[in-house]
C-alpha cells in the first residue's frame, strides 16, 4: 500500500462519537502536501487512526451547506 501524508490545518468541529471513543469530524486538511480540502471521517480518540471518510473541495462543501440548508428536516 502506498504511503501518504496529511496535515491537518483546522479542525472544524465533531458530528458524533462512537462508544468507542471514535469521532465523527470535519476537517480541512492538505493530503501529500496538496491544496487542504473539507474532510468528513471517523478519527481515533488518540487521532492516530482514521476511518474511511469523504474529501470535498470548496466548492463542494458550500453546495453540500446549500443543499442541507434547503431541506426540510
Amino acid at each position: 500500500m502506498a504511503e501518504f501524508k496529511f496535515d491537518i490545518v483546522k479542525t472544524y468541529g465533531s458530528l458524533s462519537e462512537s462508544s468507542k471513543g471514535w469521532k465523527k469530524e470535519i476537517k480541512l486538511i492538505s493530503w501529500n502536501q496538496k491544496e487542504a480540502k473539507y474532510d468528513i471521517r471517523e478519527w481515533s480518540p488518540d487521532g492516530e487512526k482514521m476511518g474511511k471518510g469523504v474529501t470535498l473541495s470548496k466548492e463542494e462543501i458550500v453546495n453540500l451547506r446549500d443543499l442541507l440548508n434547503s431541506m426540510d428536516l
